[in-house]
């Protein structure tokens, strides 16, 4: 891959996110946190030995399928890879990893659920292990970063990242809202940061403050930039990519689940020779999650629903709405007819939000009740039912909604409670799946009192 090098003499610190251009002054902290480290490349390098031999990860040649033995990655990798008992790339990956492993970048139109997260992510940590920084290195400033429009799809990001750098002797980091910010310091002090996973505003906290330096940042990822852009980070990522080396001295991975205009616009501009994959959106979808649309009064909906929660058959589900007030009246509902619920919504504090996302991991709680702001980053395998009390106005919700559950080979269940007002709804989703819902009376055993 190519790569700008630069020499001790040729890094600077990066100026502070300022509406014009007078550098921020400098704070007492910022010459320690800029101060060239005695360590060398060799404590990195020490870390990344293994006895482990490829030999043991055998996987056969199938036509039509890719094989991450045939993308030549680091041997580090490829035991991550063996650990979590992945064999074949996603189409996601299996399209993007040949260019971005060759250093190109790319903009890619995939949603959560196709895999897009190790494909980027497979990219960065093979160039970080396979290019070892051949100058002095400085205390906060990493060498990748990964911007994510939530704080639950940062965290996910970050530990995927974890998993499939776990021999490679990476130090990655995270920076979201509502976490400690002197923590988080604190933690980038600890060793230098190769992989910095964030979301913008915090992000732009770090930068502002001189407590981060992004000049030498050799790998960018943009994830769903289109969900960025609903939630209005987009001129907080323009002032973030302003501080970043030039699209000639990094490499820039992109992905949406839709492309706009606008998003193609800025996809552009923040990428250089980029190369455009796709995987439909459809057949993504409808490949595990057998999909139900029960048509219902509107009055009747609280009481359906109890009954399908209550069911046997739901093992865990996640309820979905479009507010924040509906959610906590139907957490409300739930949790006074007995079973263990939590909500996620914007609102809700940080910590608490990680702490019901690990219970419902863990099954403690049997139901999540969320909004779609919280729901692209929730990435859970065995969730047996995804139920819709509302449907989305964005029929791209839909897609994601139900994506939550008929993972990793899984199948699931996702069901949607249609009332008279939202039918309408039904067409445009119909429209992006390629195909009919069929909407039924749900069956008795939901309709008995």
């Amino acid at each position: 891959m190519f790569k700008k090098l630069f020499s001790k003499s040729d890094s600077k610190p990066a100026k502070s996110l300022q509406q014009n251009d007078t550098p921020a002054p400098e704070n007492p902290d910022t010459t320690s946190a800029k101060k060239a480290s005695a360590h060398s490349n060799k404590k990195s390098a020490s870390k990344t030995k293994t006895e482990w031999d490829l030999t043991r990860f055998k996987v056969d040649a199938v036509a039509g399928k890719t094989r991450f033995h045939d993308l030549s990655l680091h041997n580090n990798i490829m035991h991550a890879i063996f650990d979590l008992g992945f064999e074949y790339c996603s189409a996601i990956q299996a399209q993007a990893l040949p260019y971005t492993l060759r250093g190109r970048d790319v903009i890619g139109k995939a949603q959560t659920g196709t895999g897009k997260s190790a494909a980027f992510l497979i990219a960065v940590i093979d160039d970080l292990i396979v290019n070892p920084v051949e100058h002095e290195r400085y205390l906060r400033e990493p060498r990748a970063l990964i911007i994510a429009p939530t704080r639950e799809l940062a965290t996910q990001i970050s530990k995927d990242a974890e998993d499939l750098s776990k021999y490679c002797g990476l130090k990655i980091c995270t920076l979201i809202g509502g976490e400690n910010y002197e923590k988080q310091k604190r933690d980038m002090d600890k060793d230098f940061v190769d992989i910095l996973v964030a979301t913008p505003g915090r992000l732009i906290d770090f930068i502002s403050r001189g407590d981060l330096y992004v000049d030498m940042v050799e790998s960018l990822v943009l994830d769903e930039a289109d969900r960025m852009l609903d939630m209005g980070f987009i001129p907080q990522i323009k002032r973030i990519i302003a501080q970043l080396p030039g699209t000639d001295a990094r490499q820039t991975q992109l992905f949406s689940a839709t492309f706009t205009e606008d998003i193609l616009n800025l996809s552009k501009r923040w990428t250089h020779d980029a190369v455009f994959v796709e995987v439909e959106t459809a057949s993504v979808a409808t490949a595990n999650v057998d999909q139900k649309v029960y048509l219902v009064a509107k009055q009747d909906k609280r009481k359906l629903l109890l009954k399908i929660l209550k069911d046997e058959k739901t093992e865990s589900a996640i309820v979905f709405t479009n507010r924040r007030d509906q959610s906590q009246k139907l957490y409300d509902a739930i949790k006074d007819s007995g079973l263990a619920v939590g909500i996620l919504t914007g609102e809700i504090a940080q910590a608490k939000r990680s702490k019901t996302l690990e219970d419902f991991k863990q099954g403690k709680i049997k139901v999540l009740v969320a909004t779609d702001v919280v729901g692209r980053g929730i990435h859970i395998d065995n969730v047996s039912h995804v139920i819709n009390f509302n449907l989305p106005e964005d029929p791209e919700d839909y897609v994601h909604r139900i994506g939550r559950t008929g993972r990793a080979a899984a199948t699931g269940t996702s069901i949607s409670l249609a009332c008279e007002d939202e039918s309408f709804e039904l067409p445009a989703i119909e429209k992006l799946l390629g195909h009919k819902l069929k909407c039924e009376i749900p069956p008795p055993e939901y309709l008995n009192n």
